[in-house]
């Protein structure tokens, strides 16, 4: 009795540790379902593609029920859109594409990733489509006729084979980018462009409830909502790689390092240099940036430097600032219209510039690549006249209307009246040459 008792308050005591930690038997439907949420806003970059991959994987590492991405986007890079559609299709875990909330719109690369979803959705008053390409170029260069044709062909075969894939409307997915088609939310869901409309992601989950995706049946009506956010890393780049960043970190480059120069042991200038090049060169080797764009920039370096040192009453200055203008135009000019540096941006940026290197880093090197003005050392390489016969052992010179004692290397000898040049200064005597030129009635009094 006294056994069966002890029993008996072991297993009232053990049972709820167990349950506790886990190890009692649980209903594997019992458990509440989740899903994973992250939004998508603005243009479609190389940071917004390790926003997307690294939501896939965290959805799956919890084993939620499906991955909802958020979208609203005018457009983006074709690089980065490839890579987030080739995820996307290779993906086991269900993927949404929701167009939300009201007034957003899935356009240009959004229409791609949306029909590459396993479910496409659209809030009411959204639009999707105008999917047509950028005409761009390796290097920034523009593109013949023949090449947009190829461009134009590569894209309509490359949406048609999405759409096919996942059981959408071909035949619009082609007019989308060969036509720049765009529909609303309504008549993408009549087109079979989309699956579902639905007010906000509460209704979403409900009507994607019980839908088969890849094998498996969504249970998503009373999901959890786990909403991803991006890391510190993925803000900071994100705001890198915006095209006004990349031309502040031009210029700060550009100040920087030449501030450096001019300023010999300033240090900040230098330090901020390097650093902005640093994320520029990151910046440049993530976006397909306009490389003729660089050259002209750094040939308006070279003409702004060439006006300081070989001063042209402006003419290399003014075809700096020309080259500057250009050169940050053309940085952008083959992306998407949203991506591309407006004018309010440009003209300051070239006027600063032109302002920078007139008035200080035009001193600057003035001052570090001119020859001594005052001291000693500003007479060496002058003519002088000699006053007393110069020999290796004495002699006198007049300069700049001072009498100087002097001397020349042996054998060389300079008779009264001869020019010289000075050659050296050993303390106050001066090492001159013969420069075989007689400076006669040079000075009266002599």
């Amino acid at each position: 009795m006294k056994t069966l008792r002890v029993i008996a308050l072991i297993v009232c005591m053990g049972v709820p540790l167990l349950i506790k930690n886990g190890f009692a038997y649980q209903d594997p439907g019992s458990s509440t379902p989740s899903v994973s949420v992250l939004k998508v806003e603005g243009t479609i970059g190389p940071t917004v593609t390790s926003f997307i991959i690294r939501g896939i994987e965290t959805a799956k590492a919890r084993g939620d029920e499906c991955l909802i991405i958020e979208l609203d986007t005018p457009g983006g890079l074709l690089n980065s859109t490839q890579d987030i559609v080739r995820e996307m299709l290779a993906s086991e875990l269900p993927l949404v594409v929701y167009v939300s909330p009201k007034g957003a719109a899935a356009g240009s690369a959004g229409a791609y990733i949306t029909l590459a979803a396993h479910i496409a959705a659209m809030a009411p008053a959204t639009t999707i489509g105008a999917a047509s390409p950028v005409s761009m170029a390796p290097g920034g260069a523009g593109m013949d006729s023949v090449m947009q044709n190829k461009m134009f062909n590569y894209s309509e075969n490359y949406i048609e084979g999405i759409a096919e894939e996942r059981g959408r409307n071909k035949e619009w997915a082609i007019s989308a980018v060969r036509d720049g088609s765009a529909l609303t939310d309504y008549e993408a869901l009549e087109m079979n462009v989309i699956d579902i409309r639905a007010v906000d992601l509460r209704e979403l989950l409900t009507k994607i409830h019980g839908t088969e995706v890849e094998g498996t049946t969504l249970n998503t009506k009373d999901a959890t909502i786990n909403r991803l956010q991006p890391t510190f890393a993925e803000k900071v780049f994100s705001f890198i790689l915006r095209p006004e960043i990349i031309l502040i970190l031009t210029l700060i480059a550009i100040y920087g390092i030449i501030g450096e120069v001019t300023n010999p042991g300033a240090i900040i200038p230098g330090v901020g240099g390097v650093i902005a090049l640093i994320l520029l060169l990151y910046g440049t080797a993530s976006l397909p940036i306009n490389t003729a764009g660089f050259i002209l920039i750094g040939l308006a370096v070279i003409l702004f430097i060439s006006e300081a040192l070989t001063p042209t009453f402006g003419i290399l200055m003014a075809g700096g600032a020309v080259s500057f203008f250009l050169g940050a135009l053309m940085l952008f000019q083959d992306f998407p219209e949203e991506m591309q540096l407006s004018w309010f941006w440009l003209v300051p940026a070239t006027i600063l510039t032109v302002l920078f290197f007139g008035l200080v880093a035009g001193a600057g090197l003035k001052a570090q690549f001119s020859k001594h003005r005052t001291g000693p050392e500003s007479m060496i390489s002058k003519p002088a006249v000699v006053v007393d016969p110069v020999s290796s052992e004495k002699g006198r010179v007049l300069i700049d209307g001072e009498y100087w004692n002097a001397r020349t290397r042996p054998p060389q000898k300079l008779k009264r009246n001869e020019s010289c040049e000075i050659l050296e200064i050993d303390g106050l005597t001066l090492i001159v040459k013969p420069i075989n030129k007689k400076l006669e009635n040079h000075h009266g009094s002599i």
